[in-house]
């Protein structure tokens, strides 16, 4: 077979398959267009999924004569100074995208220059070019695509439905106008108005509020400043709190120089980040926005550019672990807002839906609930934990001194497993299993960092049967389990015995933790890293020496658990991701019972 040369249009049909994938990229391309442009508003209009109509309006710079009759050109651009295609500080670029569209649909661009009187405007129907014509426009540049892939019907078969390519051209613009919170954004798709994102302003506050618009008013309250500097490359940005979370990693966002850019290494570094603070198949919240130096990163890796490759990968994902694992130690104790939010709207529901009268004679659920309020008496010491709080010296002010703390005062003990404070504000609900367990964990991680976990010998040791398999395992990981203050032994073919324990635990149940540590590693396996088996089995200890629900507690025991949440690092939430306590504003509570509208 013959070697011919291919046509200037197949050759451009050819690049727009690899640019022009869906509607949705055209927009992309038209948008990044326009904010490399300078625009200050963009307004984007699709009809029939964008295959009837795309259209793009901007207030940019605008083109004179000659660069609208170049822009339509193959491998004409005015986004790079010269010829190194790493320095590139625009949006852009590959140099086809206009010539490309106006090879598989019909094209018209407009524009008028700033402080020009005239405005010009030139059509490519299919491949061809026609001439320019006078046009009528404001300053700034209009791009109208119609009958998208006309000239190519073959790839409409692999389109999707209308609604499924309104929904991708939206997340291409929201994506791009998460970045650019400066710049005013509004979507029409069809008949109706898709997306109105005013301009905010070029601080944190106005890209929090812009993030907020997009990714809901729950990420604004739960969010984390993110910020973190190394090696010429910085990342700024919000992070949800570990108890905001999603079952899919929709709503993770990673944004270099401005583009937003799909990368596993984002996944990655979230996961390590988090670690155990979310649950197991959730996926917390975020946006972040790393600047480098152009030649360290080549966004030209994909044709669609939404792909790129770092120079060093490694300081990348480094600086992002860092910066988000900062950000959760600044957070401390906080937990999610939606938890008391969606309480009360339980509640809310709750009435609505099953009004009662009064039972008689105070029975029911009211002198049920007298029955369980208040603090126990007599109980034995909280083992353990008022002796190694951080500000254990609180549980003795009055109840108007603990009200200042962030968790406020304890007032009452429900059920023998939930904790309800006072604070000046609002009404604090803890889940007292669930806190302690989070804080014996802490305390674990802590001295196994700093050298070890101290032992508390057994005057007997305890034989635990097990299985033959467990028994193996349990043997082989003894040297890991001493590191964390548990020391056992082989006994015989199915037994283990225990010699020594972790201190923090106090009296545990020895047989249970052995067991369920034995479980967990059978489950596992050895695949993980040393530290994530370490703190993966410290976390089971933390669960077997925590205070169980229905332990009664003093109310100097409360307050000592209340204050040690405050101090402690990730208290928000248990080891398994979930809250530990939830906040119920008095506002909204004198809202639930129409004391407030």
């Amino acid at each position: 077979m013959a070697i011919r040369q291919l046509s200037p249009e197949t050759i451009n049909r050819i690049a727009a398959g690899e640019v022009v994938e869906r509607p949705a990229s055209v927009v992309k391309e038209l948008v990044e267009n326009a904010l490399d442009a300078g625009a200050t508003e963009i307004e984007v209009v699709t009809a029939g999924g964008g295959l009837s109509l795309i259209r793009v309006t901007d207030d940019g710079c605008g083109m004179d004569k000659g660069d609208l009759a170049l822009s339509v050109a193959r491998h004409a651009t005015a986004k790079l100074d010269g010829d190194d295609l790493l320095a590139i500080h625009t949006l852009g670029f590959r140099g086809e995208a206009l010539p490309s569209i106006g090879s598989i649909a019909h094209l018209t661009i407009a524009s008028r220059p700033r402080g020009a009187r005239d405005a010009f405007e030139i059509t490519v129907d299919r491949g061809t070019k026609l001439p320019l014509k006078p046009a009528a426009l404001n300053p700034g540049t209009r791009v109208e695509v119609r009958d998208l892939f006309s000239a190519t019907p073959a790839r409409l078969k692999f389109l999707k439905s209308e609604r499924a390519e309104n929904l991708a051209v939206s997340e291409a613009v929201k994506r791009l106008a998460m970045a650019h919170p400066h710049v005013g954004f509004s979507l029409t798709t069809g008949e109706r108005a898709g997306l109105s994102l005013p301009r905010s302003a070029a601080s944190a506050d106005g890209m929090l509020e812009r993030l907020g618009r997009i990714m809901g008013r729950a990420f604004m309250t739960d969010a984390m400043p993110v910020s973190g500097e190394r090696d010429g490359i910085s990342i700024s940005g919000f992070a949800g709190l570990p108890t905001l979370h999603r079952p899919d990693a929709a709503y993770q966002f990673l944004f270099v120089n401005g583009r937003p850019v799909r990368d596993k290494l984002l996944v990655g570094a979230v996961r390590a980040a988090y670690g155990d603070l979310v649950p197991r198949g959730r996926h917390p919240l975020l946006a972040l926005f790393v600047a480098l130096p152009p030649t360290e990163v080549d966004v030209n890796v994909h044709p669609a550019k939404v792909d790129v490759r770092f120079r060093d990968s490694g300081a990348v994902r480094g600086l992002i672990i860092g910066a988000l694992r900062h950000a959760l130690e600044g957070a401390g104790f906080r937990a999610s807002a939606q938890g008391g939010a969606r309480t009360l709207e339980t509640l809310a529901r709750t009435v609505v839906a099953t009004p009662q009268a009064e039972p008689p004679h105070g029975t029911g659920l009211r002198a049920e609930a007298a029955r369980n309020a208040g603090f126990a008496e007599e109980q034995a010491a909280f083992d353990g934990l008022a002796a190694v709080s951080a500000a254990t010296e609180a549980h003795d002010l009055p109840v108007a001194d603990h009200q200042h703390r962030p968790l406020g005062a304890a007032r009452a003990q429900l059920h023998e497993t939930y904790i309800v404070a006072q604070t000046e504000t609002s009404v604090v609900i803890v889940d007292q299993h669930a806190a302690h367990e989070r804080l014996i964990y802490e305390r674990l991680k802590g001295a196994l960092a700093n050298g070890g976990v101290a032992r508390q010998a057994l005057l007997i040791p305890a034989l635990v049967e097990v299985g033959d398999d467990e028994a193996v395992l349990l043997d082989e990981k003894a040297a890991e389990l001493a590191e964390l203050g548990l020391v056992l032994e082989r006994f015989g073919t199915a037994a283990i015995a225990v010699r020594e324990v972790p201190a923090l635990l106090g009296s545990t149940d020895v047989d249970g933790l052995v067991k369920d540590l034995a479980a967990d590693l059978m489950a596992e396996g050895s695949a993980a890293p040393l530290r994530e088996r370490l703190e993966a089995v410290a976390s089971r200890m933390a669960c077997h020496g925590s205070v169980r629900a229905g332990r009664r507690l003093t109310a100097a025991e409360m307050n000592a658990l209340l204050r040690e949440m405050e101090a402690t690092p990730f208290s928000g939430q248990c080891n398994h991701g979930r809250p530990t306590y939830v906040e119920l504003k008095l506002s909204d509570i004198e809202r639930l019972f129409g004391r407030r509208t």
